[in-house]
């Protein structure tokens, strides 16, 4: 029997709450622009083709950790579910699916490899269809093309996955519609043996309906959180998020998801899945990028 969460019992979902310093530009920016024939266009219909099975992720294939705990998500239109949005990432080797965040109006929050990789789609990837609240076929809040995408330049530049986030420039306010997430820095304290929350569209179930699970960190470095919570590929730029003792309703984004187990450092000695932090620095070019889309 599939384990799901309807619109009735989302919100009683037991989701608990619960740095090294960098210098950032301006962040780098993809340059590829939509072909003239319009021909970008057959992929806002994908929903009704095949299933998108591939992940821009397959480098570093997301896990689930022993039993598969994660929860289908049945109401995508309640909150924070609407906010987190499927991706589909066409690259020059092949198309792939992802997940990301809206953190801003136009602005959505992701894994800087599924912008930019150069194993996986030779690069910069070419355009990127977003699509907020996505279930199955339903699209509840529209679909938005994309060529607009920024990195860190520590991801562009090294792939370093403690800098793996990026962001989709839409040209849609379509975040003050379904509203976006809270965005924070927490001291590694206060992340310590609480449990964190991931929900996005993993290739393994078709990449096309949200998965959630909360689970466990296991420990935080000054970069990145490891945690026991079930992804699969096609979660990377996925919401990590945790909800504060004295507000229990309001998500608040700490990290983005990017790395199953092979991503963990073997010297740790543990199996976990792991997201890069939003630690000052980063947050401060996040802000950047919002502030930029506004323009």
């Amino acid at each position: 029997m599939v384990k799901s969460i309807s619109n009735a019992s989302a919100a009683a979902v037991e989701m608990q709450l619960a740095p090294m310093t960098t210098t950032m530009t301006d962040g780098m920016h993809g340059t590829e622009k939509p072909p003239e024939d319009g021909s970008y266009q057959d992929m806002l219909a994908f929903g009704f083709g095949p299933p998108v099975v591939s992940s821009a992720d397959g480098f570093r294939q997301r896990t689930v950790i022993g039993e598969d705990d994660r929860i289908l998500v049945e109401q995508t239109k309640a909150d924070p579910f609407r906010r987190i949005c499927n991706l589909l990432i066409e690259g020059s080797l092949g198309t792939y699916v992802g997940t990301g965040t809206l953190v801003g109006p136009r602005t959505v929050l992701t894994a800087g490899h599924c912008v930019n990789h150069r194993a996986t789609m030779g690069g910069w990837a070419k355009r990127i269809i977003v699509t907020p609240g996505q279930n199955g076929t339903e699209r509840p809040f529209g679909q938005f093309a994309s060529t607009d995408f920024i990195a860190l330049d520590r991801w562009v530049e090294s792939q370093d996955p403690d800098y793996d986030i990026s962001c989709i420039q839409l040209d849609e306010p379509i975040g003050e519609k379904v509203g976006t997430f809270s965005l924070a820095t927490f001291p590694a304290a206060e992340l310590e043996n609480r449990k964190v929350n991931i929900c996005g569209y993993p290739a393994d179930k078709g990449g096309m309906h949200q998965w959630f699970h909360a689970d466990q960190v296991l420990t935080v470095g000054p970069k990145r959180v490891f945690y026991v919570t079930d992804t699969f590929g096609g979660q990377s730029g996925a919401p990590v998020w945790v909800y504060r003792d004295d507000a229990p309703d309001v998500p608040i984004q700490i990290g983005v998801h990017a790395y199953g187990t092979g991503g963990t450092p073997s010297a740790m000695g543990i199996a976990a899945n792991s997201a890069p932090l939003l630690i000052p620095e980063v947050m401060e070019q996040i802000k950047s990028w919002i502030a930029a889309a506004g323009e």
